[in-house]
């Protein structure tokens, strides 16, 4: 499943048809076209792995699930699987085998856009109060939670998780305030590289524990267990990641 960052690459490619109108719909996603055609695209919204098409009488939700993509032009080998295809006058895009629905300015107005943490109205003092309310929580579900981390995939939390020290499964109520701080500072920060090393086609080459063989600090073998309520996989060093 794409996490945040790559979303946020994605609305930055779409971003040029903000203010254009739609000239024709296609997918099998949406039942009635004529909702969509000839209004126009009036801004782009991301909210961790979702994203938003906000026009004047109506929003389109995009979640690219597992194994959802998106392309700048139309593949006729995919046409089956498109589910949406918004042309423009310039061009267009395309969502293949993905979930695409019709949300209202209710819905919208419900997202706690703070818990992006991508987002400029990321609020890290707002997540800290959450977490506090969930001591007995595992710090490997903690990341996963998109109520309190919204964009963090499995990826950024073994990464994140290793740079700081901190053992997946420790509790948030054992872990002292200054790594309470880091873990919330470095789930922001590795997205932002993340999304760095994505768009320069290298992110792989930084990976230090995610399906990694050995600790790049103590050469130990990096440890691969399902951790956490979620049993989500985790990779880790137990020399350099303290459970607390």
């Amino acid at each position: 499943m794409p996490e945040g960052p790559t979303i946020v690459l994605m609305k930055e490619n779409l971003q040029k048809f903000v203010g254009q109108k739609v000239t024709e719909v296609e997918g099998n996603s949406i039942k009635d076209p004529s909702g969509i055609k000839n209004e126009i695209l009036r801004e782009i919204k991301t909210f961790g792995k979702q994203t938003y098409l906000i026009f004047d009488t109506v929003n389109i939700r995009i979640h690219l699930l597992m194994f959802g993509s998106y392309s700048l032009f139309e593949k006729k080998d995919q046409k089956d699987n498109l589910r949406l295809g918004l042309a423009f006058n310039d061009g267009g895009m395309y969502f293949y085998t993905c979930n695409v629905k019709l949300v209202d300015s209710k819905f919208l107005s419900k997202i706690d856009w703070e818990a992006d943490v991508m987002s400029d109205d990321w609020n890290p003092e707002k997540v800290e109060e959450k977490l506090k309310l969930n001591p007995k929580m595992m710090v490997c579900d903690a990341l996963m939670d998109q109520d309190l981390f919204s964009g963090v995939g499995n990826i950024i939390k073994n990464e994140a998780l290793f740079r700081i020290g901190i053992h997946p499964e420790s509790l948030i109520g054992n872990l002292p305030s200054k790594k309470l701080e880091e873990l919330i500072e470095e789930a922001r920060n590795y997205s932002f590289d993340f999304k760095k090393w994505k768009k320069a086609n290298v992110l792989k080459k930084h990976f230090q524990v995610y399906h990694q063989k050995n600790c790049p600090k103590c050469g130990a073998d990096i440890i691969k267990k399902d951790t956490g309520h979620g049993k989500r996989t985790s990779f880790f060093c137990e020399n350099d990641q303290k459970l607390y």
